[in-house]
């Protein structure tokens, strides 16, 4: 054998034995709705198709609904309950078989969300993320305006329908979004009724103070109460933030009490509204009305015991609200999804509490992402946006309806306010009472409250 044919040998064989020890080429990932698929530079793959597949019977497309939640920071109390009230929705729609769509294809309903830690720039990040790499189809707010306000964005930039809920500021419907659809009633009308509620009961008191906490939500309140009080005759004597994470209320009530209203009213939410509730109670100043925001609807607020008699708030919903398919027809409203009471025992036995409005407002954002793709008999999200547009009807949540103008398109312009008071029973159990408006109360207001 001549050299060259020798090391042409050697050179074959040692191809042979590379060959034979390269590792085996990866095998094809399995199908399926939770395939996720990533590219060699760890860019997350379009996994559009995997929310198109079957949910595993053959004839249901997964939808995701992307969201945020408070697991943890200052809301996580509403948070908490908005979610267990959303993912109570979803259950049900699922194990009853999912929507019907006009092609006689069935859509069932997956969830994809993240803790945004009570931030705003976590929530920007993290809609963007839902948008983008998770290919949600639909949105639901995260709670509080101020987040939301930086979810709306992205809902708006990728075209993504969004309901919000627990995002009660007017302004966030004023910004020329045409997908971002309002379940709450409105800010500028959250305390109003609660003016109108105290020139009917004392038509002669006219001193009151408004005390808010600095966040987007209780200042917008605050503002629209101010502009309706003095429209109605009262003397505003005290218009004072706080900051929010305040613990320590003693100078605001210092202040109050040189001012020396006879009713006050604002807050801003759960923690700092029943802390300012409970400091004020110690202090004991002689007001006829306290009104307070988010925090006297939640069934645990009752844990401050005498503290928590004669505070009043209002609410988007209460268990013992008397919405019913009657009502929506005397109202030449039609109604839809389930009744009152069956939300609250559904509710019940699944997270073993009271539902609080939260948690309905939780549910009702899924109902009215229901209602609007039955009716569109599509998840297209024009279809859908369309439909939202056009809707005009009543839930155990109340009358749900929609701006449909450019000036404030999605603003809600059907829900309105139920305010509650913490009374005491014949058994001297602290009970919630709806106390306004007068169609709607289970017993006469409680003054004076301090």
């Amino acid at each position: 054998m001549t050299i060259r044919s020798l090391v042409l040998s050697s050179l074959l064989i040692l191809l042979l034995l590379l060959a034979a020890c390269a590792p085996a080429a990866p095998a094809a990932p399995a199908g399926g709705a939770d395939t996720a698929v990533t590219a060699a530079d760890n860019t997350p793959a379009d996994n559009t198709a995997a929310n198109n597949t079957t949910a595993g019977d053959g004839s249901a497309r997964m939808v995701t609904i992307g969201y945020t939640s408070s697991l943890t920071g200052k809301l996580n109390v509403e948070s908490t309950r908005q979610t267990n009230g959303l993912n109570l929705w979803m259950d049900q729609v699922n194990e009853a078989g999912g929507i019907t769509l006009a092609d006689g294809s069935t859509v069932k309903f997956q969830s994809k969300f993240y803790d945004d830690e009570s931030s705003g720039d976590r929530v920007q990040e993290l809609y963007t993320k839902l948008a983008t790499e998770d290919n949600a189809d639909f949105l639901i707010s995260p709670y509080s305006s101020g987040l939301t306000a930086s979810a709306s964005v992205i809902a708006e930039q990728y075209q993504k329908p969004m309901i919000t809920t627990g995002a009660a500021s007017d302004s966030n419907y004023t910004q020329g979004y045409t997908l971002v659809f309002q379940a709450y009633t409105p800010a500028s009308k959250y305390l109003t009724g609660a003016a109108d509620m105290i020139a009917a009961t004392n038509p002669d008191l006219k001193k009151i103070a408004i005390v808010h906490e600095n966040d987007k939500f209780s200042t917008d309140v605050a503002t629209a109460l101010e502009s309706y009080a003095q429209e109605k005759g009262f003397d505003v004597v005290l218009f004072e933030g706080y900051d929010s994470g305040t613990t320590d209320f003693s100078p605001i009530i210092n202040k109050v009490q040189q001012a020396a209203p006879d009713a006050l009213l604002g807050g801003g939410h759960f923690q700092d509204g029943s802390t300012f509730a409970r400091q004020l109670a110690e202090k004991g100043l002689g007001l006829e009305f306290l009104v307070l925001l988010v925090a006297p609807p939640e069934p645990t607020f009752a844990e401050l015991g005498d503290a928590a008699i004669g505070v009043a708030g209002p609410s988007q919903w209460e268990p013992q609200a008397a919405y019913t398919a009657e009502s929506a027809a005397a109202s030449n409203l039609s109604w839809y999804g389930p009744s009152d009471a069956d939300f609250v025992a559904a509710y019940q036995a699944a997270y073993n509490e009271e539902p609080s409005y939260h948690a309905a407002g939780g549910y009702v954002a899924g109902l009215i992402l229901q209602a609007a793709i039955e009716q569109a008999g599509s998840t297209e999200p024009q279809a859908v946006k369309a439909a939202l547009d056009a809707m005009d009807q009543m839930n155990f949540f109340g009358h749900i309806q929609f701006d449909a103008s450019a000036e404030a398109h999605g603003l809600q312009t059907g829900h309105e306010m139920v305010y509650v008071q913490w009374q005491k029973d014949e058994s001297g159990n602290l009970i919630k009472q709806i106390v306004w408006p007068p169609e709607g109360k289970t017993a006469d207001v409680l003054t004076p409250v301090r």
